[in-house]
């Protein structure tokens, strides 16, 4: 079972082989850099001692200037920082005296801004021009400490022509742990060839609302699943010699009704659920993936700002998980807490007190850094913040510093071969897959699919059919060159097949967001668009009509009220489909959509996310055969809005069916068909009496009994019959994709611990009781095949207030 991942940290923070060559006033120091420029190795310098014995040298010699530099970010070039290169003028800048990391240099993360620079592509150029300005920090400031260059990196890195890859809501349909493995070596393989050294990813909020914006940048709602991505996705990151940074730490995808975007993004979830739910990805990405990084986020729980609780960042995340890397602020934190936001800060100067105490190491806005720099440097010196505070926040920073090897091997020593790894042909490879194992076949009546590729005419059809905009996200690689769907389709026809296209209506309509709650009849010219596509679809054998979201409509601070189709969409839908032409719906959208009459009335959809740049080519392949697709929900898909809270895993009762009350989802958790059948028998549980301490075997066979080969995603789960406090009704505990040839069978096994059948009792201490708990295998939440049960006898174990091992 997927539980636990091992991460060689020693080898994998060992960056570049060979010795570095310094250059200082033309004498060469081999080995080693003269940081300070005093001509002897002092202790920091020295690569043979531990990493604490350095950083306490370095602290001791750092002013209080310096200190407060180091806990400073620059965003780079375009945005605060102006200069692409170091000019002289730097020296009298306050970065002079260093800086903790700098931000989105050279390379911007906006589709639409492409910045005038010529070193963001290619590759070697940008690496140069990171090692010119990694030079300059190590030689023109006193103690010559690195910077760490950060860049965002959720769906591949995002940067000028990187790799792109699903959204991260896509991979998580994947139910692929060695895949999200692989994109975090991908992604950390292109970021230091680049010259970045920390990457802004995975983001390990869970998405229980999906009105929420950022649902798409999830990858679902399990605090299970999630975390096995996450530590796939830290481990993959770090073997490459960078940094994770995983954000956004804590309880940030639960705002009141879902509103991402509001001033004050207060956080309404019991504290059971936090630390059940919300905090779990977070524990294991900590405790199992040894994340380096932490993003603070500016929601508030209970009225307490995150970025301001000692108990959230230091309590929790230092002392609880253990985490010893360094915590960066989301932009805009500090300033929250005393504008409209927060008021729980009379000046911002009282605002960095209050942060640093709390436990931010780094300071990140859009502003200067002396912003931040003379206020902490005031509160010294008034004596309002101990300097030893300062000094346990620089310590993060310079641990991980000394940790990445930037002391030692700061640059990119061979930029030239940079050119041959960023997007080279593996990692397209890579990108494909995930593509493919991210769609998921939501309905497939009569077995409409997969279409023949001699079909004579084929009308593709709506917003999504022919933009590569939608498939692009601010976080992730920017400029690339994506397949659109009805570029995957031409390719995958023959000559003999007619393809016609029509767009039909935007994405969304010229009122919205008002629009989702009092929507206009269609204009005349909207109209106009509807009776071209049904005019392409009477003239074509099949339809094929490519709807959803873009990145206007889902993302960052984009939350919804409703979760049907924006704009005139679904009106396209029933318009095609009432030619009477056999339809197809394929939805390329970022958060689950409330798509009922579809699903009632047409006989084939296939689920695709944001595919990333082999979108068009994975689609095609799935609707021509060509690939079974084999990808499963990791999120629910509700029938309405007003059903939400509608989550899995869900306590009992919460989904209870009653007089008025619509019941059940539209698509369950776990959710996926395929072109074959799969049957599932001889369940096994050994032993079937157990003390808690030990461990339950649980192991099935899985067989393929149609006519194609085809992936199938085995799921495990369990329920705890009887607790001091409510269980959950289901709880995913394993799961394994297996791919199988028609009639194959594969013997799965899975390995029950203290850890999966824990929970919080009464008084919030981590427990395993006895009693009986209920095994659920099969191929859904909801689509259960085979059942048993195991006993847990003897005294209840106790954890006390620590997350088990």
């Amino acid at each position: 079972m997927h539980r636990t991942r091992t991460l060689a940290l020693a080898a994998a923070l060992v960056l570049l082989p060979g010795a570095l060559l310094a250059q200082r006033g033309g004498i060469y120091h081999s080995g080693w850099i003269d940081h300070n420029h005093n001509g002897r190795k002092d202790p920091y310098e020295d690569p043979s001692l531990p990493v604490e014995k350095r950083v306490d040298d370095l602290l001791s010699r750092m002013t209080l200037q310096e200190k407060a530099g180091q806990m400073t970010t620059l965003y780079g070039y375009q945005n605060v920082l102006r200069d692409a290169l170091p000019t002289p003028a730097w020296k009298d800048s306050v970065w002079v005296h260093g800086l903790a990391n700098i931000d989105e240099h050279l390379s911007g993360r906006d589709s639409n801004r492409k910045y005038d620079t010529p070193y963001a592509w290619p590759p070697s150029a940008h690496a140069k021009a990171l090692n010119t300005v990694q030079r300059w920090f190590i030689e023109q400031t006193r103690l010559g400490i690195p910077v760490d260059f950060t860049m965002e990196g959720i769906r591949g890195l995002a940067h000028e022509k990187a790799t792109s890859f699903p959204a991260q809501i896509g991979v998580g349909s994947t139910w692929d742990v060695d895949l999200v493995s692989k994109i975090g070596h991908v992604t950390g393989r292109e970021a230091r060839a680049l010259g970045y050294t920390n990457v802004y990813s995975p983001i390990l909020d869970i998405a229980r609302d999906p009105r929420w914006g950022r649902t798409v940048e999830s990858y679902g709602e399990s605090p299970f699943l999630t975390a096995l991505y996450g530590v796939a996705e830290v481990e993959g990151l770090q073997a490459e010699g960078v940094a994770s940074t995983m954000k956004h730490f804590a309880v940030y995808s639960i705002p009141e009704g879902g509103r991402d975007g509001s001033v004050r993004k207060g956080a309404h979830a019991t504290w059971r659920e936090v630390e059940e739910l919300y905090l779990e990805p977070f524990r294991e990405a900590v405790e199992q993936g040894h994340a380096m990084g932490a993003m603070a986020t500016y929601a508030d729980y209970d009225g307490i700002p995150i970025g301001g609780s000692y108990k959230f960042l230091t309590q929790i995340l230092r002392e609880e998980f253990g985490f010893d890397g360094y915590v960066v602020s989301d932009s805009g934190v500090m300033e929250r807490l005393f504008d409209e936001a927060h008021w729980v800060a009379p000046s911002f100067e009282d605002a960095v007190r209050q942060t640093t105490e709390a436990g931010i190491d780094v300071y990140t806005n859009f502003d200067p850094p002396e912003k931040f720099i003379e206020p902490l440097i005031d509160l010294v010196k008034k004596g309002q913040l101990s300097e030893r505070t300062v000094d346990a926040r620089v310590r993060d920073v310079l641990r991980v510093k000394f940790r990445l090897g930037l002391f030692d091997h700061p640059f990119v020593q061979d930029p030239a071969h940079s050119d041959r790894i960023v997007h080279d042909a593996e990692a397209q490879a890579l990108s494909l897959r995930a593509a493919r194992e991210s769609m998921v076949l939501l309905k497939n009546e009569g077995g409409v699919l997969p279409l023949k590729k001699s079909v004579r005419s084929i009308a593709v059809i709506g917003p999504n059919a022919d933009a590569d905009y939608s498939l692009q996200s601010r976080y992730g690689p920017q400029h690339m060159d994506a397949v659109t769907v009805l570029e995957g389709i031409r390719a995958a026809v023959g000559a003999g097949t007619k393809v016609t296209y029509a767009k039909g209506v935007e994405i969304k309509d010229a009122n919205f967001p008002e629009s989702d709650v009092d929507r206009e009849p269609p204009s005349a010219e909207v109209q106009r668009g509807i009776d071209a596509a049904v005019a392409a679809a009477r003239a074509a054998e099949v339809a094929v009509v490519v709807v959803g979201d873009d990145r206007t409509v889902v993302g960052e601070s984009l939350s919804r009220v409703n979760l049907d189709l924006p704009g005139y969409q679904e009106q396209l839908v029933e318009a095609v489909q009432a030619t009477g032409t056999p339809t197809v719906v394929v939805l390329l959208n970022g958060r689950p959509l409330t798509i009922n009459w579809i699903d009632k009335h047409v006989p084939a959809i296939l689920e695709g996310w944001f595919p990333g740049e082999y979108a068009g080519t994975a689609v095609a392949d799935v609707l021509f055969g060509d690939y079974n697709p084999g990808g499963k929900l990791s999120i629910t898909f509700p029938k309405s809005v007003g059903q939400i809270p509608l989550a899995f895993p869900h306590e009992v009762g919460t989904w209870g069916k009653g007089r008025a009350r619509v019941s059940g989802p539209l698509y369950p958790f776990g959710y996926g068909l395929s072109y074959t059948t799969f049957a599932y028998s001889n369940l096994q549980v050994t032993p079937q009496t157990q003390r808690p301490q030990g461990p339950v075997t649980v192991s099935f066979d899985v067989k393929n009994t149609g006519s194609r080969a085809g992936d199938e995603v085995a799921q495990l789960y369990i329920r705890d019959v009887f607790a001091s406090v409510s269980p959950y009704e289901k709880l995913l505990r394993g799961f394994q994709r297996v791919h199988l040839e028609p009639g194959e069978s594969r013997h799965l096994s899975f390995t029950l611990g203290p850890k999966d059948l824990r929970f919080l009792d009464r008084d919030f201490k981590w427990v395993v009781e006895p009693g009986t708990f209920n095994v659920m295998a099969g191929s859904s939440s909801e689509d259960i095949r085979l059942k048993g049960s195991f006993e847990i006898v003897g005294d209840k174990l106790e954890f006390g207030g620590k997350h088990p091992e």
